[in-house]
């Protein structure tokens, strides 16, 4: 299941432009479960420009933010996550010129169960997640690109001015949301 969490009182419920929320079926017989996580006929999240490069996962531990300090962004890559364990929360904020959500913060709660996404982040914006669940976190992503850190952009939360209730954003916000121990 995912929720888009709202902890500003604009741009309530507003999807920044090219975030894409794509929800994967849950196959079920006596042996388990299977779900299909990419495929080449789904055109919102493959094909065109979003062919797949490569896949990873990356386990991260509970209250534990990746870039605590730093936003992380893409020039040419988007990025496409799916949670397999656990919940996180995921960070979206669009600094693209000229983007009609120029200013958006989009906070978006991702939980492996029975209602999994894929979450499709658009290139050029500023992301990064933070598990939120009391296990770790498994994360698989299907970027659009091979991995090139020259293609890789990150800056401090305070240079990049993204604010929630006009105090640039942190980590702790989400913390505090879902009764995590500040750091």
């Amino acid at each position: 299941m995912v929720e888009l969490i709202n902890l500003q009182n604009q741009n309530k419920f507003k999807l920044i432009e090219g975030v894409i929320l794509y929800p994967l079926k849950i196959n079920r017989d006596e042996s388990g479960i299977l779900v299909e996580t990419l495929r080449t006929d789904w055109p919102h999240i493959y094909g065109n420009d979003r062919q797949f490069a490569m896949q990873y996962y990356s386990v991260t531990q509970p209250n534990v933010a990746r870039d605590e300090e730093v936003w992380h962004c893409h020039n040419n890559q988007e990025d496409r996550f799916l949670v397999a364990k656990g919940e996180i929360v995921v960070a979206i904020a669009d600094n693209r010129e000229g983007s009609k959500t120029n200013g958006f913060l989009n906070l978006f709660l991702l939980k492996a169960n029975d209602e999994p996404y894929i979450l499709l982040i658009p290139k050029k914006t500023f992301h990064g997640f933070i598990v939120t669940s009391k296990e770790e976190a498994i994360l698989l992503n299907f970027p659009t690109q091979l991995y090139n850190s020259q293609d890789e952009l990150r800056i401090p939360h305070k240079e990049a001015n993204v604010k929630i209730e006009n105090r640039i954003f942190s980590w702790n916000f989400v913390r505090e949301e879902f009764n995590l121990p500040n750091v």
